[in-house]
């Protein structure tokens, strides 16, 4: 049986340098790339050696989604929640729906595009 792991998800923001910056920060990540989009627009590649996040934006599209539709949230590991939590809120987001259960500690957010984001602690 083949065996694999997600390599990257692409999604849709307003400003990918924000968005880059602000999961930089959360995660101590790093840009990979950066450049024009196949389909028009520019794209960054944020994330780590392993795995990333591909920011996409093109002025012509609308970046607004409705939750769920059809992604529900993107949940990142940290190894630091509170500090974690206090990015988000110096970034003008808003931490919500605060949890500590098995397996671990989340508190989740939306951004400024309404992707929301769930940050986990297994520590």
């Amino acid at each position: 049986m083949p065996s694999g792991f997600l390599e990257h998800a692409n999604i849709t923001v307003s400003d990918p340098e924000r968005s880059s910056a602000l999961l930089q920060e959360l995660c101590g990540w790093h840009e990979r790339w950066r450049g024009p989009s196949q389909l028009g627009g520019r794209t960054i590649h944020v994330g780590n050696d392993r795995d990333y996040l591909a920011l996409y934006t093109h002025d012509s599209l609308a970046p607004h989604f409705t939750k769920g539709q059809p992604l529900n949230h993107i949940a990142l590991v940290v190894d630091d929640l509170d500090s974690a939590e206090t990015i988000v809120k110096d970034a003008g987001l808003i931490p919500m729906n605060h949890g500590d259960y098995e397996p671990g500690r989340r508190f989740y957010f939306f951004d400024w595009d309404g992707i929301e984001f769930e940050m986990v602690s297994y520590s």
